[in-house]
């Protein structure tokens, strides 16, 4: 099928997030007495901050009883922490407007489909100054599951009304590569340098160092 449209993720792709989702999560969990390092932190790089805050209730349980240690609470604080931390100081990572160009020569509709909450990626893209650039915008925290489940992907395409076949997908994270590739979709990986050794990396369509790197061919095969 010919690529209709372009699905760009954001931390970590447009910004570079995730050194302020580290800083934002050290500090909550601080809080509830859990002490992570950013190697711990990397362990559920691209999973929705429900899912990270149940990821580590799970192994290391604190008593979530105590007023301002719920589930609800702690994410609420990762993610207020991180907004701020955004429009303090967060910049777009180097390629984003040649890759939206890439992708606007080509006429390709483009959108964006995010783990962030909707507060969030308001934030990114008014900072980044590219909202206007995308046709719309989905967040994983209105799906039942995260990446790597592919439904954030899936309701994307949906709502473009593009088959998910015609759809090619730009992530940084395993978790976004799996859903991508689970959702039938080109996938165009761009890990942070520190990840690109990985083996699941290899499943990707495409692998660049940069956004910078970006070719037409790269999105349309």
């Amino acid at each position: 099928m010919t690529i209709q449209a372009a699905i760009f993720d954001m931390d970590g792709l447009l910004i570079d997030s995730e050194p302020l989702w580290r800083r934002a999560e050290q500090a909550a969990f601080k809080k509830v007495g859990i002490s992570l390092t950013d190697a711990e932190c990397a362990q559920t790089t691209g999973l929705r901050t429900d899912e990270v805050v149940r990821y580590w209730h799970e192994r290391r349980p604190w008593d979530a009883e105590v007023p301002g240690t719920s589930h609800d609470d702690v994410r609420l604080d990762i993610e207020n922490r991180v907004v701020r931390l955004v429009e303090d100081e967060g910049q777009a990572l180097p390629g984003v407007r040649h890759a939206l160009d890439v992708s606007k020569r080509l006429g390709l509709r483009i959108a964006l489909a995010s783990s962030s909450p909707p507060r969030l990626i308001d934030a990114v893209l008014h900072g980044l100054g590219i909202s206007e650039r995308f046709e719309l915008t989905c967040s994983a925290a209105h799906e039942e599951h995260g990446k790597p489940h592919p439904a954030v992907f899936l309701t994307t395409a949906s709502q473009l009304d593009v088959p998910p076949k015609s759809c090619v997908v730009l992530e940084d994270s395993l978790p976004g590569v799996r859903a991508g590739l689970a959702a039938g979709m080109r996938v165009v990986a761009v890990p942070a340098p520190e990840d690109r050794g990985h083996d699941g990396f290899g499943r990707a369509d495409v692998l660049l160092n940069s956004l910078d790197d970006l070719r037409e061919a790269h999105l349309t095969g």
